[in-house]
């Protein structure tokens, strides 16, 4: 999804058009005259607001919204293709584990691919693929899923925490060069909820410094840069299908990588069957015969981390809808966003027009008190009593967690900041829309009428 609001210079005809009468539209309605998307009479200032004892803008029926908001959305078709997996022999039960790691690598054009039990199991074999010396450290986002950081310590490497540019929650390069030191010899961007990295940055970066590029994109199945996938920019990538993602397997892990010497040591921390040659026949599913690898065969390095089958038949399924779902979420958010977005104070993080953002979890729009005039708190409870799904959830700090001050969980000693300001910022600002995950041009029409409505008594609520 290209945006660039933030940039005028590379902003479209279409935006400058969009950004003017979204302006003049916002103004007209604060003046109580405005016309909603429908082309109908907004609500003016003389409608009581619904925290205050009015009607709710949002009429929405309550089980068709269930219907628009829930996730997963399994139906028929993913029923049948577990069924069809339990009532398959025990040779068959894992021809799915290959069927899938082959599309991943077609749908991603990547040369190699494992599929892991988990998000977190990939990681913790691209951190073992890696090899490096116990006490290099690696430059990691702090506003990342913790496992991100954990797994470091289980192969003696040292997380180097990087702040997040605050108007796009994802890892700052610049934060980046003021932590550089002779004993970085990686990096791990994160895709923060669908939106790519500035991957040429940090590549351009990387290579600066001779760093090595991994990819944290268990929130961006599908999301592209340049028409360059996110999760191969790097020498390895991860992914999450837990049931949150927008590739949602329940669990399950996915492993992307550029060479097979990262692919076959990666494989071999947990992946006995692919070591002795029992893995289904699909391109690089196994081991070559050659590899120094193949003399583990029968043990692997002694972890199982493999895919269960169901999970694997649940994402190839959903692998056939990915790119039209992210479609329909991401059409619906850019009619809310292009609205609301208009209104003092509220903002959605960069995207470049270079890039094609996808939406995990939530719409994250960003608020400003001293624009809106309004506390983020007083707004939040008043567009929730008009019928608004939405949510202040701050993303976790890595780096305030205890587990990083205590000395004894790691080999060598962490340098832990007390202050990351972009994490900070991101996380005072932060409220997350419900994602649309099928049409509702009706709802959507609703909750602009919502955030216009709360907007035009914002003197009233503060």
């Amino acid at each position: 999804m290209k945006r660039n609001d933030e940039n005028p210079a590379s902003a479209s005809p279409r935006r400058d058009f969009l950004k003017t009468t979204g302006a003049a539209a916002a103004g007209l309605y604060l003046a109580g005259a405005g016309s909603s998307a429908a082309g109908q009479k907004t609500p003016g200032k003389s409608e009581t607001l619904a925290v205050a004892g009015g009607s709710p803008t949002v009429t929405y029926p309550k089980e068709k919204q269930r219907a628009v908001f829930r996730w997963p959305q399994y139906g028929q078709s993913e029923k049948e293709v577990v069924r069809a997996v339990l009532d398959g022999s025990q040779r068959n039960f894992y021809n799915a584990l290959a069927r899938l790691e082959a599309q991943w690598r077609e749908y991603n054009e990547v040369p190699f691919a494992k599929s892991h039990m988990n998000g977190s199991s990939a990681l913790l074999s691209m951190y073992f693929a890696l090899d490096l010396p116990p006490g290099s450290e690696v430059m990691v986002p702090s506003y990342t899923f913790f496992s991100t950081v954990t797994s470091l310590r289980f192969f003696g490497l040292v997380p180097v925490f990087i702040d997040i540019n605050p108007r796009t929650a994802t890892l700052d390069v610049e934060d980046a060069r003021k932590k550089m030191n002779p004993k970085v010899r990686a990096i791990v961007p994160m895709h923060s909820w669908g939106l790519p990295c500035e991957m040429d940055h940090v590549c351009d970066f990387a290579k600066e410094h001779d760093l090595i590029v991994l990819e944290d994109a268990a929130h961006a199945h599908g999301a592209s840069m340049q028409g360059k996938k996110m999760g191969t920019w790097g020498r390895m990538g991860i992914f999450s299908y837990q049931a949150t993602k927008p590739l949602p397997g329940i669990e399950g892990g996915m492993g992307t990588y550029q060479n097979r010497e990262d692919y076959e040591r990666a494989t071999v921390l947990g992946h006995y069957e692919a070591v002795s040659g029992n893995a289904p026949a699909s391109g690089n599913s196994g081991i070559a015969p050659d590899s120094p690898y193949r003399k583990y065969e029968g043990t692997g390095l002694g972890m199982k981390l493999r895919m269960h089958p169901l999970a694997a038949a649940l994402i190839l399924k959903q692998l056939e809808k990915l790119d039209e779902q992210n479609r329909i979420i991401n059409s619906q958010v850019r009619k809310i966003n292009d609205r609301i977005c208009q209104l003092p104070g509220l903002s959605e993080p960069v995207c470049r027009e270079d890039q094609e953002r996808v939406y995990y979890s939530g719409n994250l729009i960003f608020f400003d008190e001293a624009k809106a005039g309004i506390s983020r708190a007083t707004a939040v409870r008043a567009l929730q009593a008009e019928g608004v799904g939405l949510s202040v959830w701050e993303y976790p700090e890595n780096h305030k967690y205890a587990l990083y001050s205590e000395p004894k969980w790691w080999h060598h000693p962490i340098d832990v900041p007390k202050v990351l300001p972009g994490c900070e910022e991101v996380n005072s600002r932060a409220i997350n829309l419900a994602l649309f995950r099928q049409e509702a041009p009706e709802m959507v029409d609703q909750y602009i009428a919502a955030f216009e409505k709360v907007w035009a008594h914002r003197k009233e609520l503060a």
